[in-house]
């Protein structure tokens, strides 16, 4: 069977699941984009199987018409020389953060980034030296484990622990894990892989923990406004002036925006002297954000309001679909409370296998091993996606779990 034929097959399924489901024939997001033929990471991995890829985290939705539009007016011109922001980039990003978080942050905070990734790594080569130790949770976004060891600087790792279905940091395990040589603490706000939205409490407590132990925290924040069921974030740099003077806040529109592969994103660094360090841990290392960035990056936060309100409420819908199925069906695969983000953290220990991925990939579903979240016993799967695909991800788990019973 070719796998022209295959996808074929697979959009009329899909066609069928939306009209039998006509009360979600309205969103914009229930429409199919044929991805395979592009540059996609996310369904090159799988090219010419059919393995429907639900791993890598980026949407298959288009971003908001308005970003689009930018696009196309800055292509227009024709010139893509060197790039920096223009003031009217600035101003959304000021803008964006005062309306959404009460946080009056200035110009010279920010320090351009083309990708959030390259941020934990600069950290990581900024504010130690060799021999140091940098403190993160886990499970957790691979990166902030790597990003230290690329700079051959030491990880020291303290488990979430789960207080009823809700991730939580164990404080005991924080305090057990730090040490006199520990100068960072990576956090990451909202989770991943965990899909938590810490409260105020939560977050002050890590404010007091960082401050006993002098950490500079470098809080990634780029799920912020993926919050589901009305939650509101708080960045962590908004609790006090001496938090603001410790942190360091990388945000980005590309997971919120579906914008990850025009790499354009920020960090907002309060404090002078932390920002110098990062400027110069950077220089001569760090690629320049291009002018397709910063242009998608200024409509999205300006005019992609409206299309983000709609994406929240889907998502929440594509989680709520995740839940009841895996109750009724799958009921072997444990799943958590689910405040943030479109990755849904999947406990399969009770399946028992020796190679999740390999298993999953075999009954045509493309997940992320929890491994390389420092938890084997886990996978992750990316619902950013129509509803129809999720479904037809979802009964392909069910297959796959139903061959081991």
């Amino acid at each position: 069977m070719t796998h022209t034929f295959v996808y074929e097959i697979e959009l009329f399924m899909r066609s069928l699941f939306l009209a039998a489901n006509s009360q979600i024939m309205d969103s914009i997001f229930d429409h199919i984009h044929e991805r395979r033929i592009t540059d996609s990471q996310k369904w090159q991995k799988y090219e010419g199987k059919d393995i429907l890829p639900m791993w890598v985290a980026d949407m298959d939705f288009k971003s908001p018409e308005p970003v689009l539009q930018a696009l196309h007016d800055r292509i227009d011109h024709g010139i893509f020389g060197y790039a920096r922001p223009e003031p009217s980039t600035v101003e959304a990003i000021l803008e964006m953060l005062e309306r959404n978080y009460d946080w009056q942050v200035k110009e010279e905070w920010l320090v351009w980034l083309p990708g959030l990734v390259v941020g934990l790594n600069i950290t990581s080569r900024a504010f130690t030296e060799p021999g140091d130790n940098i403190l993160t949770n886990t499970p957790i976004y691979p990166p902030f484990i790597l990003g230290p060891r690329f700079q051959n600087r030491s990880v020291t790792k303290a488990k979430m622990v789960l207080d009823g279905n809700k991730w939580v940091i164990d404080w005991d395990a924080m305090e057990t894990a730090v040490d006199e040589n520990t100068k960072i603490f990576l956090f990451c706000n909202p989770y991943n892989p965990c899909a938590r939205v810490f409260e105020r409490d939560e977050l002050e407590r890590v404010e007091v923990f960082c401050e006993r132990h002098d950490l500079i925290i470098c809080s990634d924040e780029i799920h912020c406004e993926l919050l589901l069921d009305g939650r509101k974030h708080m960045p962590i740099a908004t609790l006090s002036e001496a938090t603001a003077q410790r942190s360091l806040t990388l945000i980005a529109p590309s997971k919120t925006y579906n914008l990850a592969g025009l790499g354009c994103s920020l960090a907002i660094i309060p404090n002078d002297d932390l920002r110098r360090r990062f400027a110069s841990a950077a220089r001569g290392i760090m690629a320049e954000v291009n002018n397709l960035g910063y242009a998608a990056c200024e409509a999205a936060y300006r005019h992609g309001g409206p299309w983000l309100d709609e994406l929240q409420t889907y998502l929440a819908g594509n989680r709520d679909l995740i839940q009841s199925f895996i109750q009724e069906h799958i009921p072997e695969i444990g799943l958590y409370e689910h405040q943030a983000t479109y990755l849904s953290w999947m406990d399969i220990s009770k399946l028992e296998l020796k190679d999740p991925v390999a298993h999953f990939e075999s009954h045509g579903i493309g997940l992320t091993d929890g491994a390389f979240f420092d938890s084997p016993s886990h996978v992750r799967l990316n619902f950013g996606c129509p509803q129809s695909t999720l479904q037809e991800g979802l009964n392909r788990m069910k297959t796959a779990v139903e061959a081991l019973r």
